[in-house]
């Protein structure tokens, strides 16, 4: 869709009488409202009115304790939001309605800093810029719960029934058993313009995989937040909730969000990743930008790893990275490289991200910097054969949200990568989610200190 017309003709076939609109904030909340179809047509033509406090407030609508772009302040005043016509979907799982992603703007038109989904298209032009079109694919790692909103809150988060027992990853039988849901998911993540190539079962009692099908790293970005919102959406409707944490347990490994990479020609004819005439069939454009990835993932890393949570999975032999490391079909690596005779599927595996992840600032700054390293023509370090485990501790990733935000805070890289009014509003909403856990008494804290202390 790329006219108001266009959109009017899909209303009328698709019987559309409902429409939401939203976008998504530092968080990866989609942030949103039901307008009416009447409401919908001045809106494309002008744009709408969105009060900015979802860029000054935390993912339990917490107000930010200290000023930023927007707070008691500035009065908390609407910013502008424009529909993207192109982001048009049919809700399957609410016949009759339809919805689309929005782009807040400053006051002058401009892309509005704190947005997550501006800061990726400023990121892909300037790839575009140096005539690159990347792709991307992202697979999520997550638990089913038999439980509902409600139901969890009650038990206190604890003893919560997972829809399948047991440890049994690749599993035919319990996806099977599942198949009303699964079939659900299947049929309407597909007809919701959010494809999976495949569906799984993960080694731990409800833990599923989901694919989503490669495509445009814009794209790929909407439907990675996209996918989310629809999942839990969907188990709603089957008495069950979907939960993308990134390690809820601390006996079972965390759930990933890898993102798959690639860069291609600008007329998407090439992989520039896949080189034939190297006996690895890696070009130098690949080590260029592997070397970007690898140099700045440690200060970074608060990007891709958003959450206090986060670290509990990075700690060493969870099936997720300690390191910044690299290797070619390395699973102990924080970046597995997947190469062979076909062109199309040389790629990198980002295996930092976690379920956790926000798509759009993860990819945003895992690309930033990829084209950093080209670029500036940088040469990566030898490809680990063995245990990325044991990686020398220069490499080590930081173990903690308030080590991350330390790094973040110190990297200039980061500010001419990602641009200074971008830094400092995720830096202050991090340190902010940093206070909240420090201020917290913990189910630990309490069972260890309590009696004996």
């Amino acid at each position: 869709m790329q006219t108001a017309k266009e959109v009017q003709e899909a209303f009328e076939r698709d019987g559309i009488r409902h429409v939401k609109v939203g976008g998504f904030d530092i968080e990866a909340t989609l942030r949103g409202k039901y307008v009416s179809i009447e409401k919908f047509s001045s809106i494309v033509e002008n744009g709408m009115g969105f009060c900015d406090v979802i860029f000054g407030w935390d993912i339990h609508d917490r107000l930010y304790d200290r000023p930023g772009m927007t707070g008691w302040h500035t009065g908390y005043p609407d910013t502008n939001a424009r529909i993207d016509l192109t982001t048009y979907r049919r809700m399957p799982w609410e016949p009759g309605t339809a919805c689309f992603l929005l782009d807040f703007e400053n006051p002058d038109g401009q892309p509005l800093p704190a947005s997550p989904r501006q800061l990726l298209k400023k990121v892909i032009d300037r790839a575009k810029s140096m005539g690159f079109v990347p792709k991307m694919a992202v697979e999520y790692e997550f638990f089913i719960y038999q439980e509902s909103a409600w139901s969890i809150q009650e038990k206190g988060f604890r003893g919560l029934k997972t829809l399948d027992p047991g440890m049994f990853g690749y599993s035919w039988l319990r996806t099977s058993q599942s198949a009303t849901l699964v079939h659900d998911v299947l049929d309407m993540l597909r007809d919701f313009r959010c494809p999976l190539e495949g569906f799984h079962t993960e080694t731990g009692p409800g833990i599923y995989e989901a694919a989503l099908a490669y495509t445009d790293a814009l794209e790929m970005a909407d439907r990675a937040a996209l996918f989310k919102t629809a999942m839990k959406e969907i188990c709603t409707r089957h008495g069950a909730l979907a939960s993308f944490m990134a390690k809820p347990s601390a006996s079972l490994p965390g759930c990933s969000g890898h993102i798959h990479q690639s860069l291609w020609s600008a007329d998407e004819k090439q992989n520039i990743f896949h080189d034939d005439a190297r006996a690895d069939h890696l070009s130098q454009t690949f080590r260029h930008y592997i070397a970007g990835q690898v140099a700045l993932m440690p200060e970074l890393c608060a990007l891709i790893a958003p959450n206090v949570n986060s670290y509990k999975r990075l700690l060493g032999g969870e099936w997720a990275p300690s390191h910044a490391t690299w290797g070619t079909d390395n699973r102990t690596c924080a970046l597995r490289t997947i190469t062979g005779q076909n062109k199309k599927a040389t790629r990198i595996e980002y295996r930092l991200a976690a379920s956790d992840i926000n798509p759009y600032i993860a990819m945003a700054a895992s690309l930033a910097a990829g084209l950093y390293g080209i670029e500036n023509q940088l040469e990566p370090p030898a490809p680990v054969t063995g245990n990325a485990y044991e990686a020398d501790e220069s490499l080590r990733l930081p173990t903690s949200l308030a080590g991350a935000v330390e790094r973040l805070a110190k990297s200039s890289t980061a500010r001419s990568l990602l641009g200074d009014a971008f830094v400092d509003h995720y830096l202050l909403t991090r340190a902010f989610e940093v206070r909240q856990a420090e201020k917290a008494v913990t189910d630990w804290e309490l069972a260890r200190y309590l009696e004996t202390a």
